[in-house]
C-alpha cells in the first residue's frame, strides 16, 4: 500500500494561521512510504519537498522494495500511465481508483493500462461512478488501504507531525528513522483485533 503525508518542517502553528492567515515561510515535506499489508511495516520510504506529487516518486518507491511486490494499493493520486507501467514493471497488480469521469483507452493499446480498462469497465458495469466506484473497491478489497492511513496516524502521534533538522538529507535522515522505530514497535507485536460477540 502506498502513500504520502506531509510533515512540517516551519511555520507558524495552527491558531496563528487560522487567526492571522498562512506565512509563505510555511512548509513541509512530503514522506512517501510502501507498508506491507501483512506486517504491517514500512519497505520502502522517501522524502520530497512538497510540490513533488504522489505519482511522480512512485517508481522510485517501488524501486526500494526488496520484496516481490503481488499488488499495490494507492489512491487516485496514482491514477496516471507511469504508476501503471511502474506496477507492470515489477508485475504487481495495480489496485488503483480510476479518477472520476475516467474512460478506457481507444488506441495505442498499451499492457500496462489494460488493467485500468478493466476497472473502469467493473465501475460502469456496477452502475457508474459513485456507485459503481464503491461496489469496485469492495469487489477488489480496496479497503484494505486504510492500513496505510492508520500508519500515519500512529507515524504522528508517536512522533509529532513535524521535522526537528533544518537540512534536506537530515530531514529524511530525520523520517526514516522514525519510519524504521515503528517497525520495530511493530514487530514486537500488534494488538489483535476481534468482532465482539453480543
Amino acid at each position: 500500500m502506498v502513500d504520502s503525508s506531509g510533515l512540517k518542517i516551519y511555520g507558524e502553528g495552527e491558531w496563528k494561521t487560522r487567526k492571522h492567515g498562512i506565512s509563505k515561510r510555511r512548509t513541509w515535506r512530503k514522506l512517501h512510504i510502501g507498508l506491507c499489508a501483512e506486517t504491517q511495516s514500512v519497505v520502502g520510504a522517501g522524502l520530497t519537498t512538497n510540490d513533488i506529487g504522489d505519482c511522480e516518486v512512485f517508481g522510485d518507491l517501488l524501486d526500494t522494495i526488496d520484496a516481490p511486490i503481488a499488488s499495490v494499493y494507492g489512491d487516485g493520486a496514482y491514477d496516471t500511465v507511469g504508476c501503471y507501467k511502474a506496477c507492470n514493471l515489477y508485475g504487481a497488480n495495480p489496485i488503483i481508483p480510476p479518477r472520476r469521469g475516467a474512460k478506457k483507452q481507444r488506441r495505442n493499446k498499451d499492457e500496462a493500462l489494460k488493467k485500468r480498462d478493466l476497472a473502469i469497465e467493473r465501475i460502469e458495469a456496477h452502475g457508474g461512478d459513485d456507485e459503481g466506484k464503491k461496489r469496485w473497491k469492495k469487489e477488489v478489497g480496496y479497503h484494505r488501504r486504510s492500513l496505510v492511513e492508520t500508519h500515519f496516524f500512529r507515524h504522528k502521534t508517536l512522533f509529532g507531525a513535524n521535522l526537528r533538522s533544518r537540512l534536506f538529507c537530515n530531514q529524511a535522515t530525520e523520517a526514516f528513522a522514525m519510519c524504521a522505530a515503528l517497525n520495530k514497535m511493530t514487530s514486537l507485536g500488534m494488538p489483535d483485533s476481534y468482532p465482539v460477540q453480543a
